[in-house]
Formats: structure tokens, sequence, C-alpha cells
């Protein structure tokens, strides 16, 4: 049997996928508000909104980077 070990996703979380980032801006119950940026450093990129669900299918295979 095996587990499957589940993400809590939280605001100001920074996602790394590839040469993106993806930070979480806002978090409610079913939706997130996030910023998708090429440079983490300028801080600059696109405001964005999506269902839990499309998020977390976003986000999947990409690296959590630590606070």
């Amino acid at each position: 049997m095996q587990l499957r070990s589940r993400m809590k996703l939280q605001q100001g979380q920074v996602w790394k996928q590839g040469e993106r980032y993806i930070r979480i801006v806002h978090l409610e119950r079913l939706s997130v508000e996030y910023k998708d940026m090429t440079d983490l450093e300028a801080k600059t990129g696109k405001h964005l909104q999506a269902t839990k669900k499309e998020f977390c299918r976003l986000i999947k295979g990409a690296e959590l980077l630590p606070s």
C-alpha cells in the first residue's frame, strides 16, 4: 500500500517549475491568486487566478522552494 503525501498550500509559498517561479499571493477556500514570474529577484510578473484544482495541476512536478 502506497501512501500519498499531501502538501498544504499556504500564502507566500514559491514554487519553481523549469525557468519560472509561481508565488501564492492570496489563498481562499476554492481559489488561488498567484504571480507567475521568470525572475524571482525582480518580483515582476503576471497576476493570475485559478481554482485550487487547476493550481494543483499547474504545480504538478514543481519544486517548493524553502521560505
